[in-house]
């Protein structure tokens, strides 16, 4: 049986980020060992912030071919959090529920980010975003150049629903493009590729019994797939809504 001196050392480095959110994504990696790094970058069509940061750190480990000691930077605290905390080990055990009647978000990543660091000995480190940290600015990088490729996959389990999921701590950002004009209304031009944008309803109107809002449409861009979440488009939900 091998000993615990003869498992590597690695650092896994990641970020991710869509934009907008939700909207084209990506996710940087870098796997250091040995004073010698690897780097790694992937693309999605359509996405979100924290898909593409868990996204990252799965696709990291999932690059280690024997058991590994691995110390996992992010700036993501919703990763982190998820982990340390203990809270996707719960929601699993819950059949995915993070409370009564209301379903844990991307639990499709979540469990195999469990499965995977099972297989290993994984401690998880947040570190501040764009705050000069090496590794993490480059994995921004990354995960911008990503985004922009011309080689973007489907999220496969990620299904839009017109409805922000808000998760306990979760932390939205942006990654660094520069900004446009904003997206209002529909026959407005798409700010990635100047198609027209037409207005859409999301095909699911389930709401957390804590949701105080949802869009009751969103503008889409029918080219490059992107989503634009508008104020004009946001719904209070009072207790008297039975719409739901």
């Amino acid at each position: 049986m091998q000993e615990w001196e003869e498992i590597p050392n690695i650092d896994l480095f990641s970020d991710g980020g869509a934009e907008p959110n939700p909207g084209k994504g990506g996710f940087g990696v870098i796997l250091s060992y040995k004073g010698r790094s690897k780097e790694f970058y992937q693309g999605y069509q359509l996405t979100t912030n924290n898909r593409m940061e868990l996204m990252g750190v799965i696709f990291g480990l999932e690059q280690l071919k024997t058991k590994s000691n691995v110390e996992v930077y992010t700036d993501s605290k919703y990763v982190v959090n998820g982990i340390t905390k203990g809270w996707a080990e719960k929601w699993k055990k819950n059949n995915w529920y993070r409370k009564k009647n209301a379903k844990a978000v991307n639990s499709d990543l979540w469990e195999q980010l469990l499965n995977i660091i099972a297989k290993h000995q994984v401690n998880f480190n947040w570190v501040k975003g764009h705050d000069g940290h090496i590794e993490n600015e480059k994995c921004d990088q990354l995960a911008n150049k990503a985004l922009n490729s011309n080689n973007l996959l489907e999220d496969q389990g990620y299904e839009p629903s017109g409805v922000i999921e808000e998760q306990p701590n979760e932390t939205f950002k942006s990654t660094n493009l520069s900004s446009k004009n904003k997206i209002l209304n529909e026959g407005d031009s798409c700010r990635k590729c100047n198609t027209t944008v037409i207005k859409k309803t999301p095909k699911s109107k389930k709401v957390k019994p804590d949701q105080t809002y949802y869009f009751e449409y969103y503008l889409f861009c029918p080219t490059c797939k992107t989503m634009y979440f508008v104020e004009e488009a946001k719904r209070e939900i009072s207790q008297q809504n039975n719409l739901f």
